[in-house]
């Protein structure tokens, strides 16, 4: 999985590299499901190597943040995580 960076949600407080559950449960909670999101956008398959699974989880997250209409979806990373943009 890749580590690196993440989807997440501008309203969501919990960071997802150290409060998975909490991010997990308060996405579930407000219907974003964005695992499943991601899941259904990034084509990865038994036959991709570790890093090439990385690489598509990370293309997907660009493109669901590009195509990305309502604004809600941002990519973060460990280190930008508490500078994201919020929601207001």
């Amino acid at each position: 999985m890749n580590t690196d960076t993440m989807l997440t949600t501008i309203d969501n407080p919990f960071n997802p590299f150290t409060q998975f559950d909490e991010w997990y449960a308060y996405d579930t909670e407000k219907g974003y499901h964005t695992c499943n999101y991601l899941s259904r956008v990034a084509k990865v398959s038994d036959d991709l190597s570790d890093d090439e699974e990385a690489s598509e989880i990370s293309r997907a997250i660009d493109e669901i943040v590009h195509f990305n209409i309502n604004g809600m979806y941002i990519k973060v990373t460990p280190e930008n995580f508490e500078t994201r943009p919020k929601k207001k």
